[in-house]
Formats: structure tokens, C-alpha cells, sequence
């Protein structure tokens, strides 16, 4: 499975894109980071963010894509500009038909280092050694973003399977309640 993970963000989003089965080390296809200018126009930078976005996913044809859900912070104008982000993320997916699943950053952190609380360094520290690379990825953007593709290859088949359960479990209770 190919997973092109995002890290939303305004100024610089990040993504990784891993390959993998769950359970095994996956393999790292490549990670980039889309930067805007903080003073340019929202407009012209969601509308940047929408186009790297398209292409990355041209380019290395995920067959799904997780994307960093937003969580709350203090900072109202912070994650505006978060929550902007992320929406685009999920229409790149969506725009070429991918499923798309979102997971909190304490999902993630528990994925890849067994601890919902871990900090950065250590998320870092486990994408490094979970994909064998040689240094580790910079910025920490696109070491989270790599943690989301290594979060969706482990939980993400799983995550799906149970909701189509719970989907066909809610259908059969609506159609013999009809009857």
C-alpha cells in the first residue's frame, strides 16, 4: 500500500509518501515540504497549496491518503489557517478519487512510538529508524507527515474494515426495523 501522508499547515505543510504493509517497516518514496508566504494572499496560498498538493498525488499515485486532523488550539488565527489547510489536503485525496483518512496527532504518536504523548524528537527519531534512513527527515514537518503515512499503513486497514462493520451493522438494524 502507498500512503501519502499531510501534515497541514499554512506556511509549510508537509508531506511523506511511504510504502508498506502493516506490522513491517515500510519504505520511503519522498517527502517534501509546500511553503507559502505568511503576508502573501490567503486566496493565492490555498490556491499554491491546492496545485503541490494536486501534483504530489499525480506524481506518486498514493492509494490513500491520511491527513493530520485538527485539533484546538489557542491560537484561533493558528488553526484557521490549520483547519484551511487541511480541508485542501482532503480534496487533493478526494479530487483523484482516494479514500481519505484523518487521524489526531495523538494517534499518530502512538503509532509510531507507543506513546499518544510522545514529542517531536521522538516521533522523528521513530520515522528515521522505522524507514532505515540514513539521517532524519527535516523539517519537522515532514517527519510528521511521514509518521501520518506510517500511521494510515498500520491502523488505517483496520480503522476501515470496522467502520464498514459498523456502517453494515446500522443498515441491517434500519432495513428490519422497515419491515
Amino acid at each position: 500500500m502507498r500512503v501519502l501522508g499531510i501534515d497541514p499547515g499554512l506556511t509549510r505543510c508537509g508531506v511523506g509518501v511511504v510504502e508498506g504493509v502493516p506490522g513491517r517497516p515500510g519504505k520511503l518514496i519522498g517527502y517534501y515540504v509546500v511553503y507559502s508566504e505568511p503576508d502573501e494572499d490567503i486566496a493565492l496560498r490555498l490556491l499554491h497549496l491546492d496545485k503541490s498538493l494536486g501534483d504530489l498525488v499525480a506524481e506518486h499515485k498514493p492509494d490513500s491518503v491520511a491527513v493530520e486532523r485538527v485539533f484546538s488550539q489557542h491560537n484561533v488565527r493558528t488553526v484557521m489557517g490549520t483547519a484551511q489547510a487541511s480541508a485542501v489536503a482532503i480534496l487533493a485525496g478526494s479530487r483523484a478519487g482516494l479514500p481519505v483518512q484523518t487521524y489526531t496527532p495523538s494517534e499518530v504518536k502512538a503509532a509510531v512510538t507507543g506513546s499518544g504523548t510522545a514529542g517531536k524528537a521522538q516521533v522523528t527519531s521513530m520515522v528515521t529508524r522505522l524507514l532505515g534512513l540514513d539521517a532524519p527527515p527535516r523539517p519537522a514537518d515532514a517527519a510528521d507527515a511521514l509518521a501520518l503515512a506510517i500511521c494510515h499503513i498500520w491502523r488505517g486497514g483496520t480503522r476501515a474494515r470496522m467502520q464498514a462493520a459498523a456502517l453494515a451493522a446500522a443498515s441491517a438494524r434500519k432495513g428490519g426495523a422497515r419491515r
